[in-house]
């Protein structure tokens, strides 16, 4: 078999077509070698990445370095990296020995000249005991004082968390990881797997569904009823829970693929974020804490946009003056990430993890977790180099994470309207196990992907910035190329949009459909969604019921800030009910609009310009199982929060900062 038609058959996915992408090819592969381990950590663990190069046509983001560079030509470079070879692969190339097999077609000379300085990675893989020592001390001594001197006015929690993942971090650079993964695996395997297996094989996944629905019950059901949170309004929520998952189950483009165990266990994990978020003030304080840290890094965009212009201009509330320049410095950031190799680290870790407890990819778990935190555009960053390669699934998927939630960049926008920062901040993080549950059931995989258990990282672009500043420049200049596609894209959709209002408007003012009851797209999907907002559990009110579909029909036509809006300054949505108030606010919390179609594509395609095409054919699907998703959410909330008024206003003795 030739190289070129080798395929990766060690697929850790069962049933999944073998994916013929280059990169899965053992002969393009190849490890980097570890600056921080010792040699001891590293007995007993195999490094699930591994890179390969020269796997897309894709531009890149970094040129070519030119031959006629007089640092390169001063440098003695290091040879080319051998290939990585798998596990029982030695003998799968043609050639015999893959470590032999050269790329002869590039004229490049990234193959072998490096431009990277590593002085500084000698001279640090000589004394890293040193640095690690200062760290951890460094940090220790934070810790230590930020007990002692804020013990009674900030919250502990946060500071030991961080804390305890850098010391973590540092004893694992020179301890073994299976001391902690060979117990886990022990206890694992005498205590679930042994109890599973007492269960025949074609009713486990039943057992897991009727046990999902037996948590799910007991959790809601439980809990005393209030005025409006009755448990037949919470049997309704339920049931419109199961509509929805049957619904996506009838239309999914492929049954016989969807892998129940990810649906079952992303429902499962819903539910109990639920729980955490909206039960305990420590899950509320931590996921507080996490959108904070990315609204914030987000916001210092502005202060380059006041050097750039004045003060005022970050306060005008302007899409292109507000978000777009966030955008650019974020992608600039994430290149930094990468040249780093700190991203790469993330992702596989993701992988491993969310293969094992959800079967969905490492790039998929990344983007789900990321969005909430950083917003849709921003999180199809994190995986830059992956988009190329991405699965059709995949690509699903990431754009349903990124239509099921807002981003932390924009939540100080919907505080200050009055929603509950509890309500926003739970809706996002629930819809994360949610999206993903949804797509693979409306998506499911046929495919082997790059990042599924043992990741696979296409490395044309890695490491050829010849320092930090460098890769940073790069990304500033990919992000002005994506910030004008989403510009671009933007405009042409709303005015489509409104276009075709325009015309629906002169059509139904020939049947009097006009003043308050223009015909629109608006009032259209205000009728279609009211059955949505008796599934979720709104009530028997038909005007409540009518108006909470208007405000699902505004957020998918317009956008959640002006549905947020309308929920709390039109007089016409003030005699809501908490109840009703509380399942409007989860429903509008998500980027499941026309508008966001622009981003998703314009992001999508300025990364990986080949995959356009896709990514459109994709898109419409993947909007409606991310409104799908912020709706389940908006079901769990009907079904838990018990004193709903708290969740329909920010208390008085709340501050924003």
């Amino acid at each position: 078999m030739d190289a070129g038609e080798h395929k990766h058959n060690a697929s850790p996915q069962v049933g999944v077509v073998s994916n013929p992408d280059p990169a899965l090819d053992v002969s393009h592969e190849h490890q980097h070698k570890h600056l921080h381990h010792s040699a001891f950590a590293e007995k007993g663990r195999t490094d699930e990445i591994v890179y390969s190069k020269g796997t897309t046509d894709e531009p890149q983001t970094v040129p070519d370095v030119d031959r006629n560079d007089d640092y390169l030509r001063r440098r003695n470079h290091a040879a080319p990296e051998k290939h990585f070879v798998a596990p029982g692969k030695e003998k799968d190339i043609e050639a015999g020995n893959v470590e032999d097999v050269e790329d002869k077609n590039s004229l490049s000379p990234r193959v072998t000249e490096d431009p990277q300085n590593h002085r500084f990675a000698k001279f640090y893989s000589q004394f890293k005991i040193v640095f690690h020592v200062f760290l951890a001390m460094l940090f220790t001594g934070w810790w230590i004082a930020s007990l002692i001197c804020h013990r009674d006015d900030k919250n502990w929690i946060i500071p030991f968390l961080l804390w305890g993942a850098i010391m973590l971090r540092l004893i694992f650079f020179y301890v073994p990881i299976t001391i902690v993964t060979k117990p886990m695996h022990f206890v694992w395997n005498n205590t679930m797997v042994r109890l599973v297996s007492f269960i025949p094989e074609n009713a486990r996944v039943p057992a897991g569904a009727a046990g999902t629905i037996a948590v799910i019950i007991v959790g809601s059901f439980a809990s005393k009823e209030s005025a409006d949170n009755t448990r037949a309004n919470r049997a309704i929520s339920l049931f419109g829970l199961l509509v929805f998952i049957f619904g996506f189950y009838i239309t999914s483009r492929n049954r016989s693929k969807i892998v129940w165990h990810t649906v079952i266990v992303g429902m499962l994990v819903q539910f109990i974020i639920a729980l955490f978020v909206l039960r305990t003030q420590a899950g509320y304080d931590i996921f507080t804490f996490i959108s904070t840290l990315a609204r914030e890094l987000l916001g210092f965009a502005e202060d380059g946009v006041v050097f750039l212009t004045d003060d005022t201009v970050p306060k005008l509330g302007w899409f292109f003056t507000g978000v777009v320049p966030a955008i650019i410095f974020f992608v600039s950031f994430v290149q930094l990430l990468y040249y780093w190799g700190v991203l790469q680290w993330f992702i596989g870790k993701f992988a491993v993890f969310f293969f094992w407890s959800m079967r969905v990819s490492g790039a998929e778990a990344v983007v789900a977790s990321a969005s909430p935190f950083i917003g849709q555009g921003e999180s199809a960053m994190l995986i830059k180099p992956f988009v190329a390669h991405l699965t059709q699934a995949e690509l699903h998927q990431v754009m349903t994470s990124g239509f099921a939630t807002i981003a932390g960049s924009v939540l100080v926008a919907y505080i200050g309207l009055g929603i509950n920062p509890q309500a926003l901040i739970s809706s996002c993080v629930m819809s994360i196990p949610a999206s993903l549950a949804i797509s693979k059931l409306r998506y499911p995989e046929e495919e082997e992907t790059l990042t599924a258990g043992r990741v696979v990282i296409p490395d044309d672009d890695e490491h050829r910035a010849a320092n930090a500043l460098h890769a940073f420049a790069n990304g500033a200049w990919l992000g002005l190329k994506i910030g004008g596609m989403i510009v671009a894209t933007l405009l042409c959709i709303i005015a489509l949009l409104h276009l075709v209002d325009g015309l629906l408007t002169w059509w139904g003012r020939y049947i009097n459909l006009d003043g308050e009851y223009d015909l629109t797209l608006e009032l259209i999907l205000g009728y279609v969604c009211f059955p949505i907002a008796w599934l979720l559990g709104v009530g028997d009110s038909k005007k409540e019921l009518l108006l909470v579909g208007r405000l699902i029909g505004i957020k998918v036509i317009a956008n959640e800030f002006v549905a947020f809006n309308s929920l709390q300054n039109d007089v016409a949505y003030a005699a809501l009910s908490s109840r009703s108030r509380l399942i409007a606010t989860y429903a509008v919390c998500g980027f499941g609009n026309i508008g966001s179609l622009g981003t998703q594509i314009g992001v999508l395609s300025q990364i990986s310009p080949g995959r356009s095409g896709d990514v459109s054919r994709l898109a419409v699907s993947a909007l409606i199982s991310g409104v799908i998703s912020t709706l389940s959410s908006a079901s769990i909330a009907g079904l838990l929060v018990t004193d709903q008024a708290a969740f329909t206003s920010v208390p008085k003795n709340e501050t924003m900062t």
